[in-house]
């Protein structure tokens, strides 16, 4: 699928579009995305600040979309674990930023290059349009490759 495309579809993902994330760039090749979750109403909390949840679903599956693009079908990438540390309250849009380098991708073929699976931690900042932190992120990605399938002929 062409990464406008799967912007596009994103965009319009009902989880998404009701709680005031967007992707705002897709690389072509996938290496990096640009998120943004807009301070409305309806994901505001008690004090008119983000809403913790909504931050946490900001940086949800980005860096799993862009491991499963940059891998290729021979790989499972799941989400394996995440944590949030809130660091500071604001009443403006914040932004996250996610990287699958080259490098790194490298990395997880090699270490699931045998069939087993491979855990890896990614740190994420949330922040505003000016760089200052709202929140840290951690996420732990899953990546495996795929086992073939005997066939029941050659057996």
């Amino acid at each position: 699928m062409s990464p406008t495309r799967f912007r596009w579809m994103l965009n319009l993902w009902p989880p998404f579009l009701f709680a005031g994330v967007r992707l705002l760039s897709l690389a072509p090749d996938y290496s990096h995305c640009r998120v943004r979750l807009r301070l409305h109403w309806f994901n505001r909390n008690y004090v008119g600040t983000h809403f913790g949840g909504s931050l946490f679903a900001m940086t949800d599956p980005f860096l799993m979309l862009l491991a499963i693009q940059r891998l290729g079908r021979e790989y499972l990438v799941w989400d394996q674990a995440a944590e949030i540390q809130f660091v500071k309250a604001v009443r403006e849009d914040v932004f996250a930023e996610f990287r699958m380098d080259d490098a790194t991708v490298a990395e997880l073929r090699v270490e699931a290059a045998e069939g087993e699976k491979h855990l890896r931690w990614f740190d994420i900042a949330v922040t505003t349009a000016s760089g200052e932190t709202v929140a840290r992120v951690r996420k732990q990605l899953y990546v495996r490759r795929k086992r073939r399938k005997q066939d029941p002929a050659a057996a």
